[in-house]
C-alpha cells in the first residue's frame, strides 16, 4: 500500500499549483475533515464531531478566491442549506454565481471517521469519482491515517498531508527531539516517558537543572486538545517531610487509565513555564510537495478547561513582542520536517513568559501534524481578504486597501439558552446587528460550527477587523446580538 501511496502522491504538487488564484485551469478540492484519532479524543468531543467537521466548511470560501476551484465538502452529517448559503453569500457578488460547491454527507450510523465511512462505501467513492471527472483533484484532510490512505487510493486522489508512517513525528517525545535538531529552545524535561519512576526521576531532574520550577506538564505521546495533559504543582513538594516520597504519591495517584496510556505509547515530562506575564501562542506553517516551508500565520490560543490546556479560540496576529521569533523557529522546524518527508500544514505550540517588563523566553512545546484551532479562523481571512502575512513583522496586509487585519475566534461561544436555535435566525440576528462580514470593508464577524445550536446551544465566529482592538470590540457584540433571540 506505501508504493502505491507515494505512486499516487505524484499527483499532488500538479494539483496544487493550479489551486491559486488567477489560475483558469478547472480542479477540484475535496475537503474532508475527518477527524481520525484516539477513542479517547473522541469521547472527550462525544457528539459534538459533526459540528467540529462543519468548520470546515470554510473551504467554500476559496471559490470566491479561485473561481477555477469546484469545492466537494464532505462531513459526516449534511449541514443546513441555510448555512451552505450563508457562505456562499459571503464570497464577493461579481464571483458568487460562478462558485461551484458540492456538499455531500456520509453517515452509516457507525462512529468511523469520514474517511472511513468512504472507504467502505464503493457506492460513495463512485459518486465522488463522477463529480471529480478526470479533473485534476487533492483531498484537504484533517489528519492523515492510514484510514485516509486507504481512502485517497480508493479514490485515485491525492492528499495535501503526511503520510502515516510519518505521523509520529507529531508526537511530543520526537517533537521534543525536533526541535533540539532545529535549534529550537524547548522546556527542561523527558521524553520517551512510560512509567511511573521514568516520571519520578524526570520530576527530580527537571527540579536539579531548575530549582525554581513550581509545575511540570505530564503528557501522553499521541494526544491533542489537551486530551492526556496533566499539571502537577510542585511547590507543596518543598515543605513535605520528604519530598521524593510526596511526589511518588502524586503520581500514584493518577488514574489507572492515564498510566496504562503512558505505560502504552509513552509521554513527556516537562517544566510548566511559568511568569509574571505568560502566553501560549502558535505558528501554523505549510509544507509544499518542493520541500519549500512557509510560515502562514502566528496566533496567539485562548486556553481554558481545569488546568487551562484546553483550546478555547484564538487571536491573531500574535504579541509583536515575539511573533517574528515564533516565524523564525517554525520555519526551522519546519525546514526539518520537509527533510524528514512531511506535507501540507501544521502547527507549532509554544509558550512564552516573561518576569516584569524583562524580554520574552519562548519555548517550543508541540508539534501537531494536521489541522487544528486556528486552520478555519486563518481560511476566513486568506479567503476573505485576499492578502500577505510579513513573518518578520508579525502582520497582515489585504491586497484590497494594504491595510493590516486581525481577528479573533472562538470554537465555544455557548449558551445553554440558545440550544434548538435555527441557525439562519442566528445568521439574521448577527446580520440585523450589523456585524456581519462584508467585502466593502474586508472587516466584520464569520460564523461557524452552526450546527452545534441543535447539539448544546454553542457555536464559533471569527470576528476580523483592521486592528486587534477592532477584532475584539466586534466579538464582544456578538454574545448579545444573539441574546436577543432568547430574550
Amino acid at each position: 500500500m506505501a508504493d502505491a501511496f507515494d505512486q499516487l502522491q505524484r499527483k499532488l504538487d500538479p494539483a496544487l499549483r493550479v489551486n491559486r488564484a488567477g489560475s483558469t485551469v478547472d480542479h477540484v478540492l475535496v475537503s474532508l475533515p475527518s477527524f481520525s484519532v484516539s477513542e479517547s479524543i473522541l469521547s472527550h468531543y462525544a457528539d459534538r464531531i459533526p459540528s467540529l467537521e462543519h468548520r470546515y466548511l470554510m473551504a467554500v470560501l476559496i471559490a470566491g478566491r479561485i473561481p477555477a476551484c469546484e469545492i466537494l465538502f464532505v462531513s459526516t452529517k449534511r449541514p443546513d442549506q441555510v448555512v451552505v448559503d450563508y457562505y456562499i453569500s459571503l464570497i464577493p457578488a461579481d464571483r458568487r454565481a460562478s462558485a461551484r460547491v458540492q456538499v455531500l454527507a456520509i453517515d452509516d450510523g457507525t462512529t468511523n471517521s469520514v474517511a472511513g465511512k468512504i472507504a467502505a462505501d464503493p457506492a460513495f467513492q463512485a459518486r465522488i469519482r463522477e463529480l471529480i471527472a478526470g479533473r485534476p483533484a487533492f483531498i484537504e484532510p484533517w489528519n492523515v491515517t492510514e484510514t485516509e490512505q486507504e481512502m485517497a487510493l480508493a479514490l485515485g486522489i491525492p492528499v495535501n498531508g503526511t503520510r502515516p508512517d510519518l505521523r509520529p513525528l507529531g508526537f511530543k517525545s520526537a517533537g521534543r527531539r525536533l526541535f533540539r535538531q532545529a535549534g529550537v529552545p524547548l522546556p527542561e524535561g523527558r521524553e520517551d516517558v512510560h512509567t511511573l519512576s521514568d516520571a519520578e526521576d524526570a520530576v527530580l531532574e527537571v527540579l536539579a537543572r531548575r530549582p525554581g520550577a513550581t509545575g511540570v506538564v505530564i503528557k501522553h505521546d499521541d494526544s491533542g486538545a489537551g486530551d492526556g495533559n496533566v499539571v502537577l504543582d510542585l511547590e507543596p513538594m518543598a515543605d513535605a517531610p520528604n519530598p521524593v516520597a510526596w511526589l511518588r504519591s502524586q503520581l500514584e495517584a493518577l488514574p489507572d487509565w492515564y498510566r496504562a496510556d503512558l505505560a502504552a505509547q509513552g509521554g513527556v515530562v516537562e517544566e510548566r513555564v511559568a511568569g509574571t506575564r505568560f502566553s501560549s501562542p502558535s505558528a501554523q506553517v505549510d509544507i509544499r510537495p518542493d520541500g519549500s516551508v512557509q510560515v502562514l500565520a502566528t496566533h496567539e490560543q485562548v486556553l481554558g478547561g481545569p488546568s487551562n490546556q484546553v483550546y478555547l479560540g484564538c487571536r491573531f496576529p500574535a504579541d509583536p513582542g515575539y511573533a517574528p521569533e515564533l516565524a523564525r523557529h517554525a520555519h526551522a522546524i519546519g525546514l526539518e520536517l520537509a527533510r524528514a518527508g512531511a506535507l501540507g500544514r501544521f502547527a507549532v505550540d509554544f509558550v512564552c513568559a516573561a518576569d516584569g517588563d524583562g524580554p520574552w523566553r519562548v519555548y517550543a512545546i508541540e508539534v501537531n501534524l494536521r489541522k487544528g484551532g486556528t486552520t478555519h479562523p486563518y481560511a476566513a481571512l486568506r479567503n476573505l481578504v485576499p492578502g500577505r502575512y510579513e513573518p518578520d513583522a508579525g502582520r497582515w496586509t489585504a491586497n484590497m486597501d494594504g491595510r493590516t487585519r486581525a481577528y479573533s475566534a472562538t470554537d465555544n461561544l455557548l449558551d445553554p439558552r440558545w440550544t434548538g436555535l435555527d441557525p439562519g435566525a442566528v445568521i439574521n440576528a448577527v446580520r440585523d446587528a450589523g456585524l456581519e462580514f462584508t467585502d466593502a470593508t474586508g472587516t466584520g464577524v464569520v460564523l461557524y460550527m452552526l450546527s452545534g445550536l441543535g447539539i448544546d446551544g454553542r457555536l464559533g465566529f471569527v470576528a476580523i477587523g483592521y486592528t486587534p482592538e477592532d477584532a475584539e470590540a466586534l466579538a464582544a457584540r456578538v454574545r448579545g446580538a444573539i441574546d436577543g433571540l432568547v430574550a
